[in-house]
């Protein structure tokens, strides 16, 4: 298991240390116009899913499990093709 280790030197910064695959599930929530700080500020204010409870019907919920399980698959195969180039 590989562990990141984020230091920055000076003042309002702090040390974080992540391993791998929560640093690649960061990278992969990042938008391209963010810092990594304003990914995790983005990311920790959102609404808990727990708010979304009761919003969608059964079909609904089935209908997004199934979309991200799709774009995940696709993004995971994008991942692994780029890494043996």
């Amino acid at each position: 298991m590989s562990v990141y280790n984020c230091i920055h030197m000076g003042a309002g910064y702090k040390s974080v240390r992540l391993t791998e695959d929560a640093y690649e599930t960061l990278e992969r929530r990042k938008r391209e116009d963010e810092t990594f700080s304003e990914a995790v500020e983005r990311l920790a204010s959102e609404r808990p899913i727990g708010d979304l409870a009761g919003l969608f019907s059964d079909d609904d919920v089935e209908t997004i499990r199934e979309e991200r399980s799709k774009r995940y698959a696709a993004y995971a195969d994008r991942r692994t093709r780029e890494r043996d180039e």
